[in-house]
């Protein structure tokens, strides 16, 4: 059922806060390290074991993706509540910082498209030609 796909993922979401808080605890910081991280890396742990068990029906994986396509918007309502004129205010930094992740994914997100590119044109061409794969079963004969 999809509801045991939403508690899968708010147990492994408290899992995961539990050690980001114990982390915090071992090196001495006052905040929570890196917990939803680790939610994240508990939860494909835990979709991986149990569909290698056989124990993750899709219906259960629709509770889970629901809150996959949740997660950018939440992520983005999130960053809009951060005080940006006063991270700006507190030095160079964290407009640098800024601007250095945007200009590195504008260019990883770039590569990436120009080497999907390269190879989809050959595809294409095969398919206007009408030229497509054969399957295994005549390729025997």
């Amino acid at each position: 059922m999809v509801i045991f796909g939403t508690a899968l993922l708010a147990a492994c979401y408290l899992a995961g806060i539990w050690v980001g808080e114990a982390i915090a605890v071992l090196i001495g910081v006052k905040a929570n390290v890196g917990g939803v991280g680790i939610a994240m890396i508990f939860l494909i742990a835990a979709q991986h074991f149990l569909k290698k068990k056989g124990l993750f029906p899709a219906e259960t994986e629709k509770g889970v993706t629901f809150w996959a396509m949740m997660y950018i918007p939440v992520v983005v309502a999130m960053a809009a509540t951060q005080n940006v004129v006063v991270a700006v205010k507190g030095g160079p930094i964290a407009l640098l910082s800024a601007v250095g992740s945007f200009v590195l994914c504008f260019g990883v997100v770039a590569l990436i498209n120009r080497s999907m590119q390269r190879q989809a044109p050959q595809d294409e061409a095969d398919a206007d030609a009408g030229l497509f794969p054969a399957p295994d079963a005549l390729k025997s004969r």
